[in-house]
């Protein structure tokens, strides 16, 4: 009687490290009927199975990894649905390609972010070539002190009409981007540096960067750059003939 209960708990643990699916209150009725000498009996035949077959462990494992993959998927794609307007629209992001364009690409970036910088110029060159994009620049500073000031000194630019001359000279900037590189660079291309300061400091800028942050997590994304393409998100650098395909995908299932 005891195996049969064995084998039951064997089901049991399945249903637990993910390997069968069964109703619910099934465990509790497995469960509720073993005597303390059984249950020790169960242990160990548990532990000996186990220990003989480890890679039962392996698969469980990889089944747990990959069923809460899906399920952080299927968060960021209800996510793109309920927050698209703040994700395309948000009007503390800048903008650069089209203002109209029929597909709206999204970046997440960090200017001391040395893959952000390495498809900079590319992904600037693409949208140019495209014509109708609609780039939207999601400040991500998540790489210490240095970048949370560029990102606020890039957003202040947008109020002298600087941002995107201002973003592409810091993508080129050689070396990683310092504080005083930054403000060098901001004075180098004719920014009113008084005004930059006190525009820096705006509380505005604060509730933008908030935003990104919120958003970021939301999506899943942990890193830079990100990008959202329409409904895909692509975590990490991306080449522009990837990127011209997602956008062409997109834009024939908008048409």
């Amino acid at each position: 009687m005891w195996l049969a209960r064995a084998r039951g708990l064997l089901w049991v643990l399945a249903l637990l490290v993910g390997l069968v699916a069964a109703p619910v209150g099934a465990q509790d009725d497995q469960a509720s009927s073993f005597t303390p000498a059984e249950e020790e009996a169960i242990r160990q035949l548990v532990r000996d199975y186990l220990l003989t077959n480890p890679e039962v462990l392996i698969e469980a494992a990889q089944a747990y990894r990959d069923r809460q993959q899906e399920l952080q998927q299927q968060e960021a794609r209800q996510t793109l649905v309920s927050r698209r307007e703040e994700l395309d629209r948000d009007p503390g992001s800048p903008v650069v390609g089209n203002p109209d364009g029929d597909v709206v690409v999204v970046e997440f970036f960090d200017y001391r972010c040395p893959y952000c910088v390495r498809v900079a110029e590319d992904l600037r060159e693409a949208v140019e070539d495209d014509g109708n994009i609609r780039l939207v620049m999601k400040e991500f500073p998540i790489l210490g002190p240095e970048s949370v000031v560029a990102a606020r000194m890039a957003l202040a630019a947008e109020k002298q009409g600087k941002y995107e001359q201002l973003h592409f000279a810091f993508m080129t900037v050689s070396g990683k981007l310092t504080e005083d590189t930054a403000y060098k660079v901001a004075e180098k291309i004719g920014l009113d540096m008084d005004q930059l300061r006190r525009d820096m400091e705006a509380p505005e800028i604060d509730a933008t960067l908030q935003r990104n942050y919120d958003l970021a997590q939301a999506l899943q994304i942990n890193g830079t750059p990100a990008f959202v393409i329409g409904d895909e998100i692509v975590r990490g650098a991306i080449d522009m003939r990837a990127l011209r395909q997602i956008v062409g995908r997109t834009r024939a299932n908008s048409s």
